[in-house]
């Protein structure tokens, strides 16, 4: 035995390291369906850390508070304690406008044909696109303490905080580092 641990010494240590990353460091995620259009698409492939801080507009991963089966990958937009508004399209958060810009191209889309091409995919999405007088329905609430707030960029068709509720900070699962599939949209987040 001991010539074994001694010849293989390399290899036994790698599969250590690879098993506790996973464990503790990084966690694989494959997203599900579309209400993270247009920043990530369904099926494609992310890494996560699971040792950070959060910042507001980072893309996380959560346990959904009503259904803890489920892990949700979503925005985050409200820190504990922070006041979130959303009235004609415009957040603010404490009172201060945050540019969302990663929606512009959406919200040009909705402008041009209430996402009527976009959602061509699926006829229930279209319905809702068509009976939406914004893009994201106007909101108020103030975060707890210890939770946060999250939302889908795809605002029409997300289930996120505005319908699960906030998540804690135990339900938080990590930070997205890397969209790593396809291949051709390799990004660092």
């Amino acid at each position: 035995m001991g010539r074994i641990l001694k010849e293989n010494w390399f290899i036994i240590f790698f599969i250590i390291a690879v098993v506790l990353l996973r464990l503790f460091v990084i966690t694989p995620v494959k997203v599900s369906g579309h209400s993270m259009d247009p920043t990530l698409a369904d099926k494609q492939r992310l890494i996560a850390t699971k040792l950070t801080s959060y910042d507001r507009q980072d893309i996380v991963i959560c346990v959904e508070p009503d259904d803890t089966s489920k892990i949700a990958v979503k925005r985050l937009i409200g820190l504990p304690g922070d006041t979130v508004e959303m009235k004609d399209d415009v957040l603010t958060i404490n009172g201060e406008v945050y540019e969302e810009s990663y929606l512009d191209d959406f919200k040009e889309k909705f402008a041009d044909d209430q996402l009527q091409e976009e959602y061509s995919y699926r006829e229930m999405f279209q319905e809702i696109a068509a009976s939406a007088t914004q893009f994201t329905e106007d909101f108020s609430i103030t975060v707890p303490e210890d939770s946060y707030f999250v939302m889908g960029d795809n605002r029409l068709i997300s289930r996120d905080s505005r319908s699960f509720g906030v998540v804690t900070d135990a339900q938080m699962e990590g930070k997205v580092l890397l969209r790593y599939w396809p291949l051709t949209q390799l990004k660092l987040f």
